[in-house]
């Protein structure tokens, strides 16, 4: 009775501006403390922070009291898990178990969900990947449609999706939203420029390659600047330097390896953002229609066994073997991400900003006494086959993703938890922990700008236009897990000697267009496969269009560029 009647009463008091309501003290804690900085004031926060106390109240009046929701383990995310979600819980009073679990965990049991029928969340962060996959089997709520319709009520006015830089990403061919971004990073080129500054290396290297060290702007480069560094120099300070980077184990982890853009950084899709038309970086053709895929393997028109993606899967192996320490063969990713903060790689070709945080810590080899990095980040080099308006690389955009036939309450608190995470008042503190920006106003902030001599270039390449040519997986994938498992297996069979780089891609190639064959049995809502005829390769091999023709030459000279220049011409809005 007498919580009844203090809650009354400080209803009717706050009417009269004399009392706070359920929440917002709670909220002026939290604007006071951890949701600082913020691209707000904080009496805009607390408005934010009213309406979603407000939207909660709706939502408790219908019972929900807890929600589920599920991420992969980065520090992104831990950080949503164990701070913005007891901060959503004493501002709102609705509770959320935020799962953290690996990655392919996330694709596993999210398949298992859309196979079934039943979502075992009622909100997961899943990458953006699965774009093509979610807009075919029309098992994933459009957000376009819930924010125009049962979601209105539920949808902040602050939200400004135009200030999220990934929904490019989430957007399938249809042109609606199906996936909220939650954070972003990409796959870069990481180097110690500590090493590349110092003068006896700089002149070794110009007297046996004939040009200066510096960034890779082409795969011959890299493979001249991995040679120099294993071979050459040997060892730094008593302790051995590597040129190379990578790991090559037999696990889910080396799938993403590939179909996080490899291919396409050695060239082999075509010219078109942000994947590649008609064919993307899985080397899969979609029709004119640009979305119903007809094939992967060259005899039906893709580019997956074509040339350049043996060259790419050649040159992966080639440079583990010969370059990288001989523990890197038998290491997963997750294993592989922190040696180069060791202090004995010079460069790695295929290093995720993810990493970032890791990469900063005060003590590290790889981190000066006033806490600078030794080592700086910038756009990978390009393979033999590649040509200017192609992919340059990844970006993952781990993304709010949520099930159409779900509990439409608890739906609807998911999507205020996912708004809550990636909302102004707490997305800039959120990017500065974990490092994976989403909103260009955070980009933009003197926060980021104060940081920015710590991160080695992440700042400095989310603000250039360098930044849009790094895409996730595209919507030429009708079903990403189906699809993704064939990867590994098939790749591993090349590290280990098993297969030839042209016999283990044969067989990926012959193994997608199976399944998309059973897909295209099988039927989809929208877009299914529908594969083109088994011809002759040479019909389709070009110097026009992917696939693309072998090249003569597959390793022209080497071309880099001073670092300092590269940041100049970011801030002159160029690319490189």
């Amino acid at each position: 009775m007498k919580t009844r009647f203090t809650a009354l009463a400080c209803a009717m008091a706050a009417m009269a501006g004399g009392c706070a309501m359920a929440g917002e003290v709670e909220a002026r804690k939290w604007i006071d403390s951890e949701f600082q900085p913020s691209t707000l004031s904080k009496d805009q926060q607390l408005a934010e922070m009213k309406w979603f106390i407000g939207a909660a109240k709706k939502l408790q009046a219908k019972g929900v009291k807890e929600i589920s929701v599920v991420s992969e383990t980065i520090t992104t995310h831990e950080y949503e898990s164990k701070t913005l979600a007891r901060a959503f819980e004493e501002i709102t009073g609705i509770k959320v178990r935020h799962d953290l679990i690996q990655e392919g965990d996330v694709v596993e049991k999210l398949q298992t969900s859309m196979q079934s029928g039943r979502s075992i969340y009622d909100g997961w962060i899943s990458d953006s990947d699965l774009i093509g996959t979610h807009y075919r089997y029309g098992k994933i709520m459009s957000l376009s449609d819930y924010m125009a319709g049962a979601g209105k009520e539920y949808t902040s006015p602050g939200i400004d999706l135009k200030d999220y830089i990934g929904t490019r990403f989430t957007t399938a061919p249809d042109g609606k939203l199906y996936q909220l971004p939650d954070q972003q990073f990409a796959n870069l080129y990481w180097f110690r420029a500590d090493l590349f500054e110092r003068q006896d290396f700089k002149d070794q290297f110009r007297a046996k390659y004939g040009y200066e060290l510096g960034v890779p702007l082409n795969w011959s480069a890299y493979e001249d600047i991995a040679e120099f560094f294993s071979r050459d120099v040997k060892s730094i300070d008593g302790k051995p330097i590597y040129g190379h980077m990578d790991y090559g184990k037999k696990d889910p982890s080396l799938g993403w390896r590939f179909t996080d853009a490899w291919l396409s950084m050695a060239g082999a899709a075509d010219v078109g953002a942000p994947n590649g038309l008609p064919i993307d970086e899985w080397g899969i053709r979609v029709a004119d229609d640009k979305c119903t895929p007809v094939g992967a393997s060259v005899a039906r028109g893709g580019a997956t066994n074509s040339p350049a993606a043996v060259y790419a899967l050649g040159k992966y192996v080639d440079w583990m073997k010969k370059y990288a320490p001989k523990e890197a063969m038998g290491m997963t990713f997750g294993e592989a991400g922190p040696v180069p903060a060791q202090g004995q790689i010079a460069q790695q070709i295929f290093w995720y900003t993810a990493f970032t945080a890791d990469m900063t810590r005060p003590g590290l080899p790889v981190v000066n006494a006033d806490g600078t990095p030794k080592w700086r980040m910038a756009p990978g080099p390009n393979g033999p086959y590649w040509k200017p308006g192609m992919q340059n690389g990844y970006q993952d955009v781990g993304s709010w993703t949520f099930f159409k036939n779900h509990d439409a309450h608890k739906i609807a608190a998911a999507w205020l938890y996912a708004q809550f995470v990636t909302a102004k008042s707490t997305s800039l503190k959120k990017t500065l922990v974990g490092l994976t920006p989403i909103r260009e106003s955070d980009i933009q902030s003197q926060a980021m700008s104060d940081m920015a001599p710590k991160l080695g270039g992440l700042v400095e390449f989310y603000r250039s236009p360098a930044r849009v040519a790094w895409s996730p997986t595209g919507t030429n994938v009708p079903d990403y897990p189906k699809l993704a498992q064939l990867w590994w297996k098939n790749v591993a069979q090349a590290v280990t000697g098993e297969k030839t780089p042209q016999g283990a891609m044969d067989q990926l190639a012959e193994e997608m267009d199976q399944v998309l064959a059973r897909l295209e049995r099988a039927g989809m809502a929208h877009c299914a496969p529908k594969l083109n005829p088994k011809g002759d390769s040479a019909k389709w091999l070009s110097d026009k269009q992917a696939p693309w023709a072998k090249l003569a030459n597959e390793k022209p000279k080497g071309e880099t560029i001073a670092y300092g220049k590269l940041l100049q011409a970011w801030k002159d809005g160029k690319a490189r």
